[in-house]
């Protein structure tokens, strides 16, 4: 069963929503959140350190910048389904841009987050670990790191 299915089992009386049925900003918004998760279970493998530590560590990965630099290294990856998911949230526009984030950077991220929120959504679980495996493995060649100074 999919993340998506088991999360969805838990919770039985609820109507059963398709990607299609979401809005686009829908999508990113749970992406957000399932690449926030991806990133933070890795580092908490991968470095030996305070929760503090790897936040700092994980916010360098999902800001904007961090999640422009994730999107380029899968570009080459993508299906054309995939892209026209992340062209959908790339171009939806929703509240302000984040002070310390560019609006290309923002904009990237979002479709981004909407790919990652569409995969996890429609249970397309491999390919949305083989995506992240892609984005997060320059790090996972790194020698794990000891901080607890």
């Amino acid at each position: 069963m999919s993340m998506h299915g088991t999360v969805r089992q838990s919770f039985p009386g609820l109507p059963e929503r398709g990607a299609g049925e979401l809005p686009v900003l829908t999508l990113a918004y749970i992406g957000d959140t399932v690449f926030d998760l991806y990133v933070r279970t890795f580092l908490i493998h991968k470095l030996l350190t305070t929760a503090h530590s790897t936040h700092t560590e994980a916010a360098k990965i999902v800001c904007a910048s961090g999640q422009t630099a994730a999107f380029r290294k899968i570009e080459p990856l993508l299906n054309e389904a995939e892209l026209r998911v992340y062209h959908r949230g790339r171009n939806a526009h929703g509240g302000s841009v984040p002070k310390n984030a560019s609006v290309q950077d923002y904009r990237v991220a979002t479709g981004l987050e909407t790919l990652i929120g569409h995969l996890y959504w429609t249970g397309q679980d491999n390919r949305l670990e083989e995506l992240m495996n892609t984005i997060l493995e320059d790090y996972a060649d790194e020698q794990p790191q000891q901080l607890f100074e």
